[in-house]
């Protein structure tokens, strides 16, 4: 009599945190309105060149306007989710951070080799930054995957263990 009644996972997560909380908005807010300025931005500058950029410029003015594209659809794509995500949202931040830091890595060291002003510069830089993304998508992975176990665990359809 004195049970509470049974929640199914979605109840459960629902009741502890909100589908999307005042700090996941922000997050959301923040990578959209930054994708879109530093597109808007990029744009203006690649667009107000009084003549032609060399072809690596080109290059790399495109990769960091996709980069920036990239984040302002992450962004969005927050703010139309109205559900819990699940940390969902943390991994596809952790590919975009980790796509972004080894295109980046890749094409400053293309650039690098082909003036011959040294490798080992950007090769450095590249090995913090690339790691450090590796780590935050495998963190995020497992995140996520804990949170499915749990979800699964609260609506019963997994098991509980061996009984005791």
């Amino acid at each position: 009599m004195t049970e509470e009644p049974r929640l199914s996972a979605r109840e459960m997560i629902e009741r502890l945190e909100p589908a999307l909380s005042r700090a996941r908005r922000v997050r959301a807010v923040t990578s959209l309105l930054s994708g879109l300025s530093g597109t808007a931005f990029l744009t203006a500058l690649w667009g107000g060149e009084p003549g032609p950029l060399p072809g690596r410029t080109q290059v790399m003015f495109a990769l960091l306007t996709v980069v920036c594209l990239a984040w302002a659809g992450y962004g969005g794509w927050l703010l139309m989710w109205r559900v819990p995500l699940f940390a969902t949202d943390r991994v596809v931040a952790a590919w975009i951070a980790l796509a972004a830091s080894l295109a980046t890595t890749a094409a400053l060291a293309a650039l690098a080799v082909q003036r011959g002003t040294g490798l080992g510069p950007v090769l450095a830089v590249g090995g913090l930054f690339v790691p450090a993304a590796l780590v935050l998508a495998v963190l995020a992975h497992a995140r996520r995957r804990a949170l499915l176990r749990r979800a699964r665990e609260l609506d019963g359809r997994a098991p509980r263990g061996p009984a005791t």
